[in-house]
């Protein structure tokens, strides 16, 4: 048999690991599950009876494991640094779910720790492996779309209030915020791998009627980037019963819309491209209706790396670019002022 790439341990096993388990469920042959690990028995005890995986004990029990390469960190934001610190003291790499932390001085401290460890740290944002965004990818490094004028994002999603119920959702304690860093930080990643980064805001930040939560379910932004191209941001999680969340493009030599996982393009020429599927997207009640194809194809990126001693699709590092953006969006909806992205 093939070796695998890598062997990975799953830990944490809440609501956004399912994609996670169906991916390393299609991957067999090319990346092993070491094992998985909850706090609770229970549920990591009805994952080894759904998908085969062994059960670990304890965080300690996987650090000790000489057969485990690397992690997978899926718990709540809060959770992350104890375990950080300790697989990368035991050499384990690691791939975490997004944010990489709850505010940006938090993530840079994981992101150096990792680097002074000297393990592979990489962040989950799969949308940038739908195949609509790669191809977006692929002609904005090409210059096909001529110099970069504006850029807009539009993620008008919904969480119903039994979403912001659950203890610790939508707080600053356990997740670091609302919309932005839990559910708008996927297409704002997106958007800075494809235009650069930002390098100035002007935002404003609220929570509407719709929810009763802590932090913000709106967000809107002016943003001026290091290109010099200016754009847009509007980010919702109050909008029912939620839509496709959207970028759009508009360069000297044509226009690109990626909405949802299918990208269009129309050149000044007159051309037209149409790249990518039509799936869910989780931005409606069920933030978990989409498929694990993403998620698969990030996880083989992530164990090839491993296996061959280079960097992943999202280092740690790249991750920090989204995390300087909403920082700054949040300083300045509370300030009202224009601010710099660190």
């Amino acid at each position: 048999m093939t070796k695998p790439l890598a062997r990975l341990a799953l830990i944490g096993l809440g609501m956004a690991t399912k994609p996670h388990l169906e991916g390393l469920d299609e991957l067999r042959g090319r990346v092993e599950v070491s094992g998985v690990y909850n706090r609770s028995r229970a549920k990591a005890e009805a994952v080894r009876d759904t998908f085969g995986f062994p059960v670990f004990d304890s965080l300690q029990a996987i650090a000790a494991d000489p057969g485990t390469d690397g992690v997978i960190i899926a718990t709540p934001p809060n959770q992350r640094a104890e375990i950080v610190a300790m697989m990368a003291a035991a050499g384990k790499h690691i791939l975490m779910e997004k944010p990489v932390e709850r505010t940006m001085e938090a993530a840079t401290a994981l992101v150096e720790l990792c680097e002074r460890s000297g393990v592979t740290l990489g962040i989950v944002f799969q949308h940038r492996f739908r195949a609509g965004a790669l191809r977006l990818k692929a002609l904005m490094d090409e210059g096909a779309l001529g110099e970069l004028a504006l850029a807009r994002a539009e993620i008008p999603w919904w969480r119903g209030q039994d979403y912001y119920d659950v203890p610790g959702r939508g707080t600053f304690e356990r997740d670091g915020g609302g919309v932005l860093i839990s559910q708008a930080i996927h297409v704002l990643d997106l958007l800075l791998s494809l235009t650069g980064p930002a390098r100035t805001v002007q935002a404003m930040t609220a929570t509407t009627r719709a929810h009763r939560m802590e932090s913000e379910d709106f967000a809107t932004a002016g943003v001026i980037f290091d290109g010099g191209a200016v754009g847009s941001v509007v980010a919702t999680t109050a909008t029912y019963p939620g839509g496709q969340e959207r970028i759009v493009l508009d360069g000297t030599l044509g226009t690109a819309s990626l909405q949802g996982g299918t990208l269009s393009v129309t050149w000044r020429d007159g051309r037209t491209e149409t790249v990518g599927e039509t799936s869910g997207t989780g931005g409606g009640a069920d933030p978990m209706a989409f498929p694990c194809d993403w998620h698969r194809d990030l996880i083989e990126d992530f164990a090839q790396a491993i296996a061959t001693g280079g960097a992943p699709a999202i280092p740690g590092r790249a991750a920090l670019r989204v995390h300087a953006l909403i920082d700054a969006m949040v300083r300045s909806g509370a300030s009202g002022a224009r601010v710099e992205v660190a």
